[in-house]
């Protein structure tokens, strides 16, 4: 977090304090809130609280309304999924979808716990999490073993093949919390904490009710461990509803309760939609008072029906974490059909998950509308339906992104009018979808060279790199100053031409070995680009390319939660790449 005080400061002595102070857009002087890593002024009153829950536009977003005059770039890659960084450009913008495995799903129900007392089967992640542990050198799952079941934890050396461990809570099984009949979960691996016994945390809710259950739930649980199979200091949470998921945001270090409406919260007009909480103590924060929660976000406009369906958007979980210089997100998207319908053919609800992207933390850009990870609504396949994310979002690996999700199968043959008993749930597995590392969108050229400026950035590493795909074109790059002057030696014509692709390519120009005397002092980059794509830029403290970004759920190189070992994660996951 950048202090406030010291930013005015720091940028006084460059001459540019009266412009990138304007009133209203950069700094409400009157009413300062927090300066984040971008640049960012959030307000003094945050999180927003005056958002209409009966608005079905798209969200909002201010920061692109009213960028920073000056972005700091030393926090993570910088990648081109909106205007934040452009300042003019002649490239044009392409998004791209996750692709699927063909030999998924990666896990699925095989064990006795797996098949669940109601006779539907499941190993589903539920938000659950996948996440790289560094200490052990190991691919963690936690997930739902049987529908409404139980929660339960593997691991695998590659991600693919998962190892059931048999462990003492329930008899000797793979299962951990044996007593929290799971719903809705999410595991964090907690790479930032101070205190080792609270590495992992855990919000895990019970269904609103069973066949049996005494009383409606309404309530949730968070608790710790030390190594993700052990739970302790468990707190009973504020009112949620029963796809409440949690996420940390390490740019502002708060952890944020994603919370299902329950109708304690009030109405919202436009169906399934999403509240939200924060706070610095995840037990502590746990126990939230309703006057507390505001409404955040729904599904919108640019949701469009399924045209075999009909029924109207709704947004069933919104899940994120930290990636490189931003907050990704994951909006699964309910495009139906009704409960009483899928009861009625035994067949999952269609859920779909859509990318999304935040510069703060709470106002979702949404870009692209196709589905990033589909609903086959195939019968007999095995994600046909209830496409959901987990907790981590990705797993960073060399070249690629791994998204993990879960899908379900449904069943036919199962047509109970008894809701836990019913095949709509049934068969419910975890799959990877795979993308390129930075690959939501890249800024492309054809044969014809185009440009690409960015605003004015400021940065304390020394070495330029850049995500591109130039094996049929070239790369170059130029450095101007704040008027868009050429700074000697950083001009096209000593460029070393780019011509390949790789997703960590070092920058260099002739006759100078880094970047030390632009430090601190406010350039622009200009990319001259030809028959290629470029996704994301960044400038590193040593030449290795360590971005200094968050790394999502990690992967094999990483030692944490952020990007301090460049091109030698890359050598690591060499044998993991799919």
């Amino acid at each position: 977090m950048i202090n406030r005080r010291d930013f005015i400061k720091n940028t006084s002595t460059l001459g540019l304090t009266g412009w990138i102070l304007p009133k209203g857009e950069f700094f409400n002087l009157s009413e300062p809130g927090e300066l984040l890593y971008n640049g960012i002024q959030l307000p003094a009153n945050w999180p927003q609280k005056n958002i209409d829950p009966g608005n079905y536009e798209p969200m909002d977003l201010p920061y692109l309304k009213n960028p920073p005059a000056v972005i700091p770039v030393d926090v993570g890659r910088q990648l081109f999924v909106d205007d934040f960084l452009i300042e003019k450009t002649s490239l044009k913008r392409q998004f791209y979808n996750a692709r699927k495995l063909e030999n998924n799903p990666v896990l699925k129900p095989e064990t006795w716990t797996e098949q669940g007392p109601w006779g539907i089967p499941g190993a589903t992640a539920k938000d659950g999490g996948v996440w790289w542990d560094p200490k052990d050198q190991l691919f963690k799952v936690w997930y739902e073993a049987g529908w409404l079941y139980k929660m339960a934890y593997a691991t695998s050396k590659d991600g693919i093949h998962w190892n059931r461990p048999e462990l003492e809570m329930d008899g000797g099984t793979n299962v951990i919390v044996p007593d929290i009949i799971a719903d809705s979960s999410t595991v964090f691996l907690d790479h930032f904490t101070d205190n080792p016994e609270e590495r992992f945390k855990m919000f895990l809710r019970p269904p609103n009710g069973i066949p049996g259950a005494k009383k409606q739930i309404y309530t949730g649980y968070a608790m710790v461990s030390a190594d993700g199979i052990h739970w302790e200091k468990r707190v009973e949470t504020g009112i949620c509803g029963d796809r409440t998921t949690i996420f940390y945001n390490p740019f502002r270090k708060k952890w944020v309760y994603s919370l299902r409406n329950t109708g304690q919260y009030g109405k919202s007009p436009i169906g399934r939609s999403r509240y939200y909480y924060e706070h610095d103590d995840f037990l502590k924060g746990a126990q939230w008072d309703v006057k507390d929660v505001s409404f955040w976000t729904g599904a919108d406009k640019l949701d469009l029906p399924d045209p075999a369906i009909g029924d109207k958007a709704q947004l069933y979980n919104l899940s994120a974490v930290g990636y490189e210089s931003l907050m990704l997100g994951l909006h699964q998207i309910h495009l139906g059909p009704d409960n009483e319908i899928c009861l009625k053919n035994a067949s999952p609800k269609i859920t779909e998950l859509k990318i999304s992207f935040s510069r703060d933390g709470f106002h979702w850009d949404r870009p692209n509308r196709e589905a990033f990870i589909n609903a086959t609504r195939t019968e007999g396949s095995w994600d046909r339906g209830y496409v959901q994310s987990v907790g981590g979002i990705c797993a960073v690996v060399g070249d690629q992104l791994w998204f993990y999700y879960i899908g379900f199968k449904g069943d036919q043959t199962k047509k109970s009018n008894v809701y836990v008993k019913n095949g709509m749930h049934s068969y419910g597995s975890t799959g990877i979808a795979v993308l390129r590392r930075d690959g939501f969108a890249s800024m492309n050229a054809d044969s014809k060279s185009g440009d690409l400026l960015t605003r004015p950035v400021t940065f304390k590493g020394k070495h330029l790199f850049v995500n591109a795909d130039c094996k049929s074109g070239e790369l170059k790059v130029e450095i101007t100053d704040d008027k868009n002057r050429t700074i000697s030696p950083f001009a096209f014509s000593r460029c070393e031409t780019i011509a390949g692709d790789s997703t960590i390519q070092k920058i260099s120009w002739k006759g100078v070995d880094d970047l030390s005397q632009l430090r601190g002092k406010p350039v622009r980059f200009k990319f001259q680009l030809k028959n290629g794509k470029l996704y994301s830029f960044w400038v590193s403290p040593d030449k290795s390319g360590a971005s200094n970004g968050y790394v999502a759920a990690g992967g094999p190189g990483f030692t944490g939660g952020s990007d301090t070992a460049g091109i030698d994660a890359y050598s690591a996951a060499k044998s993991f790449m799919l």
